[in-house]
């Protein structure tokens, strides 16, 4: 839990320092393409299915509904104009840095639910799944993301609660990087 812990501080600072201008740059972009602010904050579920504020550079429209994105019918349509971009290269999720460091959310784990999804926070408590730290990528993230069925990203999360070590968060950070820079498993 220490290393985690330790590894998840050194990899946000390094992952700040590299990622700052560009970060800064994109908060600019969301700014003067689409009216409302840079951030998106959003409630999820973090360990023992306590909530907690989550940030992402904000991809939406400002009056699209707070619901899950695969529920909005036409998620397209509710994009603001570089909000696909931002989702394709996973721009979006920087922000999330913070929350690493606040430790209510680490590199690796379960992507945190919103406090919504009820049959998906259902299943990973029946699964003791909400014992983990959500993470900012995860083994469902580098498996399927968007193109996996609820039942599916719970059983990889469980593959992931049971067999959770240094090396395997290392493979998921390296699988991370190769699906982010192929944008595999994205939707909008």
């Amino acid at each position: 839990m220490l290393l985690k812990r330790t590894c998840d501080i050194v990899g946000v600072l390094l992952a700040l320092i590299i990622s700052a201008v560009p970060m800064a740059i994109v908060a600019l972009a969301v700014r003067t393409t689409s009216a409302g602010p840079a951030l998106y904050w959003s409630k999820r579920v973090g360990r023992d299915n306590r909530l907690f504020s989550m940030p992402k550079f904000r991809t939406m429209r400002t009056d699209t509904p707070v619901v899950a994105t695969h529920l909005l019918g036409d998620a397209a349509r509710h994009l603001t104009p570089i909000g696909s971009f931002l989702r394709k290269t996973s721009l979006d999720e920087l922000p999330q840095l913070w929350c690493i460091l606040t430790g209510d959310m680490s590199l690796v784990g379960p992507r945190p639910a919103l406090f919504n999804q009820n049959d998906l926070i259902a299943l990973r408590t029946a699964q003791n799944v909400h014992l983990l730290l959500p993470g900012l990528t995860g083994w469902a993230q580098v498996n399927g993301r968007d193109d996996l069925e609820i039942p599916e990203k719970v059983a990889l999360d469980v593959e992931y609660l049971r067999c959770q070590s240094f090396v395997f968060d290392l493979r998921i950070l390296a699988l991370t990087v190769i699906k982010v820079v192929r944008a595999s498993g994205v939707k909008h």
